[in-house]
């Protein structure tokens, strides 16, 4: 007989419902196979106690460049001409070209331990820097991957590394020095992408990424497109993040990304559009059609000024909604689920923005919280071509557990715990976490986490004096 393990919180929320008195029972696979009631345990199962908290299934981070977290809160203030977009890309320039192999790896897994601490069990890499500092090409062209990859493994997060084609600096633009380390030729990115696929295994999985029309031609994203098919891959690009980027689509195709994309059947439900701000109702339309999910960044396009994604044209057409940390300007995918309300209130200066399209799929008084904790969890892992977020039966077990004397939630009710994670839980409640049942972080206490930090800060010294 298999071993099962039975994990008891004191509130539960699985499957959009919440529990009490009740335990998630896991099998030795490290999958959900039910919930039962606390006084019908399964005979010899081992009990997990988890006296005084409430465990949540895990948030799933759709989008992520984690070298940038080396020159988080770097890149703030005005310069001359003012601190738009454009220059903030010189900041990341200059990481880019910084980072060695070890450092990358050293920067992604304190990066990987700060989602852990957040609640986020799986990550999706979007991963661009492919050559040395001088832009040749390493003996292993996947050499950056895979040490994204290791990082990831050694913290124990789950990871779709979504390898990122990047083959100019835009429509008749010449090559950009800072976006050396990104380049391949065409024929080079789709074999290189098909070695990383052997990379693939247990807590990791590969994706495509065309970067964006601006950086990929139209002719190479129909390749990468055909051969993601061609491997069960997801694919993934920046769309419409900024108005100029629509300006410039339309000079060298004529229609806007979204269109363009469509018109040439890119739309699938294997594509993620990450950011598409700046989208109008017609193209919202056809991304619901093709049930294509958009991953929005809301705490990465505040800090960059990128505009405020029109959520509720999506939630009011269906569209399957994702969250990413993108620039690591701030790690709680919790805080981007409510901005993506609180900046339409800031908009419309109205409340409850999104309610009304969310009582559509959630017919609950209070029907914004579990849409959002939805696109917080489950829609990130369909958006990563993966099962789970809701821990329902056959999910693996990711799962994280919040502390219920926290201040931020002192007081919750178990009907309230969906909207209670979403609008009020600070993320220093986050207690423990587990990828495919196995318990990585306890009491908060992660068992590499004083060396992990240790050697970042040895990068970070370095990065600031170079």
């Amino acid at each position: 007989m298999s071993r099962l393990t039975v994990y008891l919180p004191e509130m539960l929320y699985a499957a959009g419902q919440a529990h009490t008195d009740s335990g998630l029972v896991v099998d030795e696979s490290g999958h959900v196979t039910g919930i039962v009631p606390a006084a019908a345990l399964p005979r010899g199962a081992a009990v997990v106690r988890l006296p005084g908290k409430a465990l949540f299934p895990g948030l799933a981070n759709a989008h992520s460049h984690t070298f940038q977290r080396l020159f988080r809160g770097r890149a703030e203030g005005r310069i001359s001409g003012g601190d738009t977009f454009w220059t903030w890309r010189e900041q990341m320039y200059r990481a880019a070209a910084f980072c060695s192999p070890e450092d990358l790896y050293d920067i992604a897994r304190v990066t990987f331990l700060e989602m852990l601490q957040a609640g986020i069990t799986v990550v999706g890499e979007f991963h661009y820097l492919h050559r040395d500092p001088a832009g040749n090409s390493y003996s292993d062209p996947n050499l950056l991957a895979a040490k994204v990859i290791a990082a990831a493994q050694s913290v124990g997060i789950r990871i779709c590394l979504l390898r990122t084609a990047y083959f100019r600096a835009g429509f008749n633009l010449a090559p950009h020095p800072g976006q050396r380390r990104f380049y391949e030729t065409p024929d080079e990115y789709l074999a290189n992408l098909t070695d990383l696929t052997n990379a693939a295994g247990p807590g990791v999985t590969i994706g495509a990424a065309p970067h964006s029309i601006r950086a990929v031609p139209l002719a190479q994203i129909q390749s990468i497109a055909a051969e993601a098919r061609h491997l069960s891959l997801p694919i993934h690009l920046h769309v419409s993040e900024q108005p100029a980027e629509n300006t410039a689509c339309q000079a060298e195709y004529g229609p806007t990304p979204v269109t363009l994309l469509d018109a040439h059947g890119l739309l699938t439900p294997a594509t993620t559009l990450v950011h598409a701000i700046h989208l109008n109702d017609f193209e919202f339309t056809r991304v619901a059609a093709a049930q294509t999910t958009i991953c929005s960044c809301p705490t990465t396009e505040r800090n960059l000024g990128d505009g405020i994604f029109p959520a509720d044209s999506a939630f009011r057409l269906g569209v399957s909604v994702a969250f990413g940390t993108d620039s690591q300007a701030q790690i709680d995918l919790l805080e981007d689920a409510r901005q993506l309300e609180y900046h339409l209130r800031l908009q419309d200066r109205e409340r409850g923005i999104l309610d009304g399209s969310a009582r559509d799929s959630w017919a609950n008084r209070d029907a914004i919280g579990p849409a959002l904790l939805h696109s917080a969890t489950a829609a990130g892992y369909r958006a990563l071509g993966l099962p789970g977020g809701s821990l329902a039966p056959g999910d693996p077990a990711d799962f994280f557990t919040i502390d219920l004397s926290d201040t931020s939630i002192l007081g919750l009710t178990p009907a309230e715990l969906p909207t209670q994670a979403v609008f009020a839980l600070n993320r220093a409640a986050v207690r423990d976490v587990a990828v495919q049942g196995r318990i990585l972080l306890h009491d908060c206490q992660h068992p590499e986490a004083d060396s992990i930090r240790d050697r970042y800060l040895a990068v970070q010294r370095r990065f600031l004096n170079h």
